[in-house]
């Protein structure tokens, strides 16, 4: 997709501009059920689903937002704790008039998602976790060589951060690590990445309050997944109407590794009870 063709938007929550993609925003898609909202991972941002937008704003609405402190969105001077992003989140809904979405999240996102759908069940339609952080206590080493390119955005750290985070490296584009290296390199895009890891670390445990989610809820994850691995899947237990699809010959990012895989199974688990 050209990058002219990216329904690109702004909005301000709180004072501070929120950069989003929008797509199929048309009278017959306004219904809530009818809204995705896709949120990316740390350190990423919205150009992270591309490869999925199209198909899936087929049949939905796709509101795509770089979160605060990621991408082109404002990255202030705070901290970046969940209680922070949740407020985020909720103002940014408020303000496209979005009650009631399903929310795909990834990593980062998926935390934030799984989080917000614990906080405010009832305003949460199904919720789509793409290997979600959130459980994962210790670090891994493919997490480290991101958290080294995000700090120091050399050429070699951010290739060899995203080729290690994926199954097939030859999916790494130029692209893809000329945009982190430049989003890196923006102001505060460093303390944002640092102050958000903190603030998941020190987040509350989600696993006593899972049950609280009553959204259906399914989970895709990467069977070769060396960033969060998919042993984590089992700690979401606790979610009733929950189901998990294994990716095979995938890393952290099935959206871009597995796009057409990705959006079948979203569109799948949409459209069940759809009209009920």
């Amino acid at each position: 997709m050209l990058e002219q063709d990216i329904p690109t938007k702004l909005s301000y929550v709180n004072g501070y501009a929120i950069r989003y993609f929008d797509y199929n925003f048309n009278d017959s898609l306004r219904e809530d059920s009818r809204t995705l909202i896709l949120l990316h991972g740390i350190g990423a941002s919205a150009e992270r689903w591309l490869d999925v937008c199209p198909a899936l704003s087929k049949h939905f609405r796709v509101v795509v937002p770089d979160i605060i402190g990621f991408g082109y969105s404002d990255k202030p001077t705070v901290e970046y704790t969940m209680d922070f992003f949740i407020e985020f989140f909720r103002g940014f809904l408020k303000n496209l008039n979005i009650p009631r979405p399903n929310i795909i999240g990834s990593s980062f996102g998926g935390h934030l998602a799984t989080e917000f759908a614990i906080r405010y069940s009832d305003d949460t339609a199904k919720l789509v976790l793409a290997a979600p952080a959130g459980m994962m206590r210790t670090t891994s080493h493919v997490l480290d060589q991101y958290i080294m390119a995000a700090l120091y955005p050399t050429y070699e750290n951010v290739l060899r951060a995203f080729r290690n985070m994926a199954y097939d490296p030859n999916v790494v584009t130029e692209e893809t690590v000329k945009d982190f290296i430049n989003r890196m390199r923006l102001p505060n895009a460093k303390y944002a990445f640092m102050s958000t890891l903190l603030g998941i670390r020190d987040s509350p445990k989600l696993t006593d309050r899972l049950s609280k989610i009553s959204a259906s809820t399914l989970f895709i994850w990467g069977d070769n997944d060396n960033m969060i691995p998919i042993q984590y899947a089992k700690e979401y237990d606790k979610i009733m109407d929950s189901r998990i699809i294994v990716v095979k010959n995938c890393g952290h990012t099935p959206y871009i590794e597995k796009p057409i895989e990705f959006t079948k199974a979203i569109l799948d688990f949409l459209a069940e009870n759809a009209k009920g």
